[in-house]
Formats: C-alpha cells, sequence, structure tokens
C-alpha cells in the first residue's frame, strides 16, 4: 500500500470538493493502493474559540459582500458540478476547528477516521451545524462509532491540543499554505481540489509501478 497523507480543514469547501473527487475515482478502482491518513490545518488558526458570525467573517476576509458572493458563487458552482448538494445559506457560523481536529485525530486512533471527516464535511456545509460547539461535536462522534462520554471529556480540557498546534505549524514550516494538501509516498505533493481524472491516471501509474515491482 502507498501512504496518502491529506492536510485539510473541515470547514474548507476546496477541500470537501477535493475529497469528493478522490473518493469518485476509489469508487472506481476499489483495490486502489492507497492508505489515507488526515492531517489538521486550520484555515483561520487565530479563530476566537467560539467562532464568528459567518457574515461578518466572509465580508472581513473578501472585502464585503461583494467580494464573498463572487468567490462563493464560484465555489457553489464547482460543488454542483462534483455532485455536492452545499447549504451555504445553513451555515450561521464559522467555527474554530481545533476541536474538529482533535475529533479526527482521536477517531484515527480507533480507525474511524475516514468517516469522521465525512461526517464533519455533511455537518458543516449540507446541515449548516456549528463543528465547533461541543454538543454538536459530541453527537457527531457518536454517530460514527465513538464514545460520547469520553469524547465530551476530552474536549471538555486540552488534550491534545498542542499536538493539534504542533503539526499545523510544522505543516506551515514545510511550506503548506492553503488546503487540500495531498502528500503521496512522503514524496509527490498534490495542491488543491484534484479531478477524478487525474486522480484515476495517478492510481493507474502507481499500480502498473507495484506489478512491475512484483514481477
Amino acid at each position: 500500500m502507498i501512504k496518502l497523507d491529506i492536510l485539510s480543514d473541515p470547514i474548507c469547501p476546496w477541500c470537501y470538493i477535493g475529497k469528493s473527487y478522490l473518493d469518485r475515482a476509489m469508487a472506481d478502482v476499489p483495490d486502489h493502493p492507497f492508505t489515507i491518513e488526515w492531517h489538521p490545518f486550520q484555515l483561520n488558526p487565530d479563530m476566537p474559540r467560539k467562532g464568528m458570525e459567518r457574515r461578518t467573517y466572509l465580508e472581513a476576509k473578501f472585502g464585503g459582500p461583494e467580494g464573498a458572493a463572487q468567490v462563493y458563487g464560484r465555489i457553489e458552482e464547482t460543488a454542483k458540478a462534483a455532485g455536492l448538494d452545499i447549504d451555504f445559506a445553513a451555515i450561521k457560523r464559522t467555527p474554530n476547528t481545533l476541536d474538529a481536529h482533535r475529533l479526527i485525530h482521536w477517531a484515527g486512533l480507533e480507525g474511524r477516521q475516514i468517516a469522521m471527516v465525512s461526517r464533519l464535511f455533511t455537518a458543516y456545509f449540507r446541515e449548516g451545524l456549528d463543528i465547533g460547539d461541543l454538543d454538536v461535536l459530541c453527537g457527531l462522534a457518536e454517530e460514527v462509532g465513538l464514545d460520547a462520554a469520553v469524547t465530551r471529556t476530552l474536549l471538555e480540557g486540552d488534550a491534545d491540543a498542542e499536538d493539534i498546534r504542533a503539526r499545523d505549524a510544522h505543516a506551515r514550516q514545510r511550506g503548506v499554505s492553503g488546503v487540500p494538501t495531498f502528500v503521496l509516498a512522503n514524496q509527490h505533493v498534490l495542491n488543491g481540489a484534484q479531478p477524478p481524472e487525474l486522480w484515476a491516471k495517478v492510481i493507474d501509474e502507481l499500480q502498473g509501478q507495484i506489478r512491475a515491482a512484483q514481477s
């Protein structure tokens, strides 16, 4: 198997789109060679822990309502073309994602990381849930098979918070400035939401290399 490391943030629409592209390519090739691990990268590391009202955030980031509408109009068009039903109107708050990243980390220890990442994306982009809220996160954790009581205890403390921050900082030190970022076999980097056709080509080439090595 070949390691595919993915740096992502669960409130990043391009990460959600990029995951859907990768999922589509892997679904077409069930014997794909990837072993996937998700890694933390906060789009807004300085976001208040309680998050902020989404409209305020977007207009500040993109220079007013027109700028925000232009950027997210393009994102919405791409998402629809990818078959994703994103309900931006339902999203009322932009959260701090530190706790969501902690949840992804703990889910990974239980072998449920991909399920957790998927659930966070759909909770935020399709259901408009505040994935910075402790009760919301505990509910999502329970849905994918984690112990809600244990998760609540961990989230109420600082378990692994510094580790998540350190991993985020390490990615930036290595040159990561945006997500999604895909690192293949710790050697090759793919930036951005890559189309299914590219992933299909990558998978085909890797399978050819594996077959050649085994012959």
